[in-house]
């Protein structure tokens, strides 16, 4: 079988049963979970599967929300080398809020031991990672804790935000694109989301490039909403370009070379004043 017939079964398989599985598929077509693996890309890049830990959803299921241990599997090598990056985001002795998501939990874990900051989040897991970190002040954004993501939603994290104003806010999204802006499936997390982007002058998306074009049911914002956006080089430059025209910096980090706070992987055109004050 050739690898676009094989593709083309994968397809029909994941909108038939919902999801597909590596393992599952390997012995299916009798081909090595490498193969499968290239074929899900292939499949993702075209737009008609989404990549999930260990196999792959049917593109275009808005309210599809993979749980905590399933996305911190997804994308890690990228994850990590946006969270390396955001480092350089962080603020000198000020204030930062930490939304929920896991690359975002990788930031939080590479803080440097020597950073002194106040950091804010509604994330339990990122809470717990900071909890003993000697140089921060944590405070943590009580509500109601949603089970899927861990995070706090409703009446008093919204409050709690509306209480703050923070240098730097570093957000995750499910789904980020120029033309449809930032989403993810739940309307609550949505507004916890929105208001902590209320709440900082400067605002920082990290997200990966599987999740450019993605939309999901719930929008909290638009890309002329953030300053800077944190990704890998699996965005094209023709749409970092596109998200620039939104007023957004994009920062492309790459894949095989070192990464920090220099302009590497920036689009070609790069713009060394593109903070924004939201004071």
């Amino acid at each position: 079988m050739y690898a676009p017939e094989r593709q083309q079964e994968i397809l029909r398989l994941a909108r038939d049963g919902g999801r597909v599985d590596v393992v599952s598929l390997a012995e299916e077509f009798q081909v090595t979970a490498e193969t499968i693996r290239r074929d899900l890309k292939t499949l993702d890049r075209a737009g008609l599967v989404q990549r999930v830990h260990g196999g792959a959803i049917p593109a275009g299921r808005l309210d599809f929300e993979p749980d905590l241990a399933e996305r911190e599997g997804t994308a890690a090598d990228e994850k990590d080398r946006i969270a390396q990056a955001a480092l350089a985001e962080l603020p000198s002795d000020g204030t930062i809020v930490l939304d929920a998501g896991t690359t975002i939990a990788r930031l939080a874990a590479a803080i440097p031991l020597e950073a002194a900051l106040t950091a804010v989040t509604h994330s339990l897991p990122i809470a717990a990672r900071l909890a003993d970190h000697p140089g921060i002040q944590l405070h943590l954004v009580g509500g109601r804790v949603r089970h899927r993501t861990r995070a706090a939603v409703d009446a008093w994290a919204l409050r709690a935000y509306g209480e703050i104003r923070a240098d730097v806010l570093f957000v995750a999204a499910n789904g980020f694109s120029a033309d449809h802006g930032l989403t993810t499936p739940d309307l609550a997390e949505a507004a916890v989301k929105r208001a902590a982007m209320a709440a900082a002058r400067r605002v920082v998306l990290l997200a990966d490039s599987s999740k450019h074009g993605q939309e999901h049911f719930a929008r909290f914002g638009d890309l002329s909403d953030v300053d800077l956006l944190i990704t890998d080089s699996g965005l094209s430059p023709e749409d970092a370009l596109a998200i620039e025209h939104k007023g957004t910096e994009v920062l492309r980090v790459p894949g095989t070379e070192p990464i920090g706070g220099s302009a590497a992987g920036r689009t070609d055109d790069p713009r060394t004043n593109g903070r924004k004050d939201r004071s």
